[in-house]
């Protein structure tokens, strides 16, 4: 729990922008410094409310941040505070448990009774507290003992519980883009809360912070202040590309296997296969690779992709991806980017077909709908003497003793009879399927 009462911290808890590391002390002082959040900011909005009026009982008691690290969830919090005369905790959900919870609010609810004042309290990573924290909230955020600010870079649907969220504002966040990003280090470049105009940053080494920064405002700043820190160390003024390089040896993926950025890479990675976009499907099993996925867990995708959108356009791509599932488990990193590249490759350049897919689902939506029929009683196990006694197996046509290996006879239930699951496509294999289906199809209907 950080509970700041030193002197020079404005309002009570903020720390001052005047100490800290180059993103603490270029954080914005007003809603005009925001960068690439405007939306949420609109005059009248609720975060705007919060913001600009001391105390508002209409806006909402609790706000919910969401969005990608680096963004201004914090930020924005401390604008809020900074509104009037309220007092500032900041709790970390990686550390503080119910008792501190506890604590921070019953001194709340004491600080609002006796000055009138509010109390902000911010939780990073929210999503981190436990269903048991989260419910220790609920009275303080019902009752307004505290203007709860949370932060959350994981779905609040997912990671927050229900009541929580029914009590409060969710607010999206956007990733920040490159003129965002831009913009904020000529700001840190020449205020005097940052480098103060003593160093020049080249564009060829504001680009390059920009790639490597992504959406994420405060790595910008980091970034920028090792290189500015590199540069002064040889007695340097203009920080150069080599400077950059040396402040940050790798570009950071950004990618929580346990996030949100997990589901949409993985999305992204599946829809180019889909696609058949080779190169990109290939950008994104790199994305995931470098992050750390786990190969079995990519490998494993790549077995369902292969059933689901190739299907019997290439029989032949789900033995790929089942062989290079068991490839992988046997080889491990990082020698199974290579096998997986290779099956990755073969399903992105197959035929497509999902109608095997397509199959299965409208036949399961006819079971679920209770469409199943009696059973063709030729069709019935008549191996077991009392089975035989009610007829079972009679009548049956064995396959075999007739041309061509099909006969016409009744499979489907009566209520199902003529439906049709499966309709193959002209694509690849497939096509070949569409014509001896055909065949058979009108030879069993006795067509």
């Amino acid at each position: 729990m950080d509970l700041f009462d030193d002197a020079g911290m404005e309002p009570e808890g903020i720390p001052s922008d005047a100490r800290g590391p180059l993103a603490v002390r270029m954080r914005p002082r007003g809603v005009e410094d925001v960068l690439g959040q405007e939306h949420l900011l609109t005059p009248g909005s609720p975060l705007r409310r919060l913001i600009d009026s001391e105390s508002d009982q209409s806006g909402p008691s609790s706000v919910i941040l969401w969005g990608p690290a680096g963004t201004g969830k914090t930020t924005l919090a401390y604008l809020i505070a900074r509104s009037g005369s309220r007092k500032f905790v900041e709790l970390s959900a990686v550390s503080a448990g119910v008792k501190d919870l506890r604590a921070v609010i019953s001194e709340a609810r004491g600080h609002l009774v006796t000055s009138g004042a509010e109390t902000i309290l911010f939780i990073d990573e929210v999503h981190r507290f436990s269903k048991t924290q989260q419910d220790a909230l609920l009275p303080a955020v019902e009752n307004r003992w505290v203007i709860l600010v949370a932060a959350t870079t994981e779905n609040p649907s997912f990671s927050i519980v229900t009541p929580l969220l029914s009590r409060s504002i969710m607010l999206t966040l956007r990733g920040l883009g490159p003129e965002h990003i831009g913009e904020l280090l000529d700001r840190a470049v020449s205020d005097e809360r940052g480098l103060d105009g003593k160093f020049t940053l080249p564009e060829e080494s504001r680009e390059m912070i920009v790639r490597l920064a992504g959406s994420d405002a405060r790595r910008s700043l980091t970034v920028l202040e090792a290189a500015a820190s590199t540069t002064a160390a040889r007695g340097d003024d203009t920080i150069t590309v080599e400077d950059v390089s040396e402040a940050i040896d790798v570009a950071a993926v950004t990618y929580d296997r346990d996030g949100d950025a997990h589901y949409d890479v993985i999305s992204a990675f599946i829809k180019s296969i889909r696609g058949s976009h080779v190169d990109a499907a290939m950008h994104y099993l790199a994305r995931m690779l470098e992050a750390g996925e786990d190969p079995r867990f990519v490998a494993r995708r790549l077995m369902i992709s292969a059933a689901e959108d190739i299907g019997m356009a290439d029989p032949s791509a789900l033995q790929t991806a089942t062989a290079a599932a068991q490839s992988v488990a046997l080889v491990g990193m990082p020698e199974a980017r290579i096998i997986l590249a290779e099956a990755v490759v073969h399903l992105a350049t197959a035929p497509k077909s999902n109608a095997a897919y397509k199959a299965i689902n409208a036949a399961i939506d006819d079971v679920k709908a209770g469409k199943v029929g009696t059973i063709p009683n030729h069709l019935r196990d008549g191996s077991v003497w009392a089975s035989r006694q009610t007829g079972a197996g009679e009548g049956y046509k064995y396959s075999h003793d007739y041309p061509g290996h099909v006969v016409s006879q009744q499979y489907l239930p009566d209520e199902l009879e003529g439906t049709r699951y499966y309709e193959p496509t002209d694509n690849g294999f497939e096509s070949q399927v569409t014509a001896r289906l055909s065949k058979y199809r009108s030879i069993v209907d006795g067509e």
